[in-house]
């Protein structure tokens, strides 16, 4: 850990290697979480997540926010959102669909536009967790600035009555899909210059988060970090299910509800009086990094032969019981697989992972270090 030890971000007392699993975190406080949802295999077939799908990911269990949150924030009068046939469909799932809609008014080349829409299949029960959750997300998206945020664009409501948060348009495609390529392309890690930049990048997002908005995000993931073209641009998105921090980085709201993706949940998170802070990110974003160097799921280990390229899924192949007791710990790496180039990333990503949240460093740290390197 010399690299980041120099830097101050990584603990000497902690005596860790990159790979190593620490000891259980500590503490309690009063901030709820989201039960368990669904499993998913990355290889399964389903339907692509696209810029800021919020509350569609099959990892992701519905649930209530705070009611404390009621937003204020009034549809956009003047923008009209076109009919979705009329839109190039991006994503879909059950709970929203997300659109393309290009302007270009009289002639004019304007930027396009990401267009979020309650999926009309929705189910009654589920549509009023969803519609709160993108009248929260508006609300929020609308007051920050930052060229590693996806920017707000327009709340209104379609021709068909339905709520709809138009966003800047991030990029071709999430960086899970461009995992999800090159693992269906039987290629390997991404290259450390590239996994280091996007590294640099949502940290700076990150930190504007924390410090700034005071902002957890609360689902960071490879879905949820748009990418342009040949990673000209990296934006986090989808900040729906954000949460406020006081002014020790902490969520003291008793009525907030973490929700999360589960594989990248921290620890505390699945803890039942866990202490969520700003290192909450801080170890989802680790794993993120991982995801780069490991083409995987976190902790989705599978009894695969390698030798069978047609082998479908099994649910016999998964191991519950491994499954869970991994969660919130940090997930192996296969160190043949990497070569001296991926030292940083892999140290950067054994930091942010460490169990205890107090041993894990800070955004702007994590911003400091990688300018310093030169990222």
């Amino acid at each position: 850990m010399k690299f980041w030890a120099a830097r101050g971000l990584f603990k000497a007392t902690s005596g860790q290697n990159a790979t190593a699993v620490p000891g259980p975190a500590e503490g309690s406080g009063a901030v709820r979480t989201a039960e368990p949802p669904a499993r998913l295999r990355r290889s399964l077939p389903r339907p692509r997540e696209v810029v800021t799908m919020e509350g569609t990911d099959n990892f992701k269990t519905p649930s209530k926010l705070s009611e404390k949150r009621k937003s204020v924030l009034c549809p956009t009068p003047y923008v009209t959102i076109p009919a979705s046939p009329f839109m190039q469909k991006l994503g879909f799932g059950t709970g929203v669909n997300v659109y393309l809609m290009k302007r270009s008014p009289r002639g004019l080349s304007h930027s396009p536009w990401a267009v979020k829409k309650i999926n009309p299949i929705c189910s009654d029960d589920y549509r009023s967790i969803y519609q709160k959750r993108l009248i929260d997300e508006a609300k929020i998206l609308k007051s920050l600035h930052h060229p590693n945020i996806v920017g707000y664009r327009a709340f209104t409501e379609a021709s068909d009555g339905s709520l709809c948060l138009a966003m800047e348009y991030g990029g071709e495609k999430s960086l899970n899909d461009l995992i999800e390529e090159r693992n269906k392309d039987s290629q390997h890690a991404f290259p450390a210059a590239v996994i280091l930049k996007v590294a640099l990048n949502m940290a700076k997002g990150l930190k504007y988060l924390h410090q700034e908005k005071k902002l957890l995000h609360g689902d960071i993931k490879s879905s949820n970090v748009v990418i342009k073209g040949d990673f000209e641009t990296i934006k986090i998105c989808d900040v729906g299910v954000s949460l406020p921090l006081d002014e020790n980085m902490t969520v003291t709201d008793p009525e907030a509800c973490y929700i999360g993706t589960e594989p990248w949940k921290p620890k505390e998170a699945l803890e039942e009086n866990g202490i969520i802070t700003d290192k909450a990110d801080i170890f989802a974003y680790g794993l993120t990094l991982w995801e780069m160097m490991t083409l995987s799921i976190p902790h989705f280990n599978f009894d695969d032969d390698d030798d069978d390229e047609d082998k479908t899924f099994d649910e016999d192949d998964f191991n519950d019981e491994a499954y869970y007791a991994a969660l919130g710990t940090r997930p192996p790496i296969n160190m043949e697989e990497l070569d001296e180039s991926y030292q940083k990333v892999i140290e950067l990503f054994s930091v942010c992972t460490n169990e205890d949240p107090k041993d894990r460093p800070s955004a702007a740290h994590i911003v400091e270090a990688l300018e310093l390197d030169g990222q």
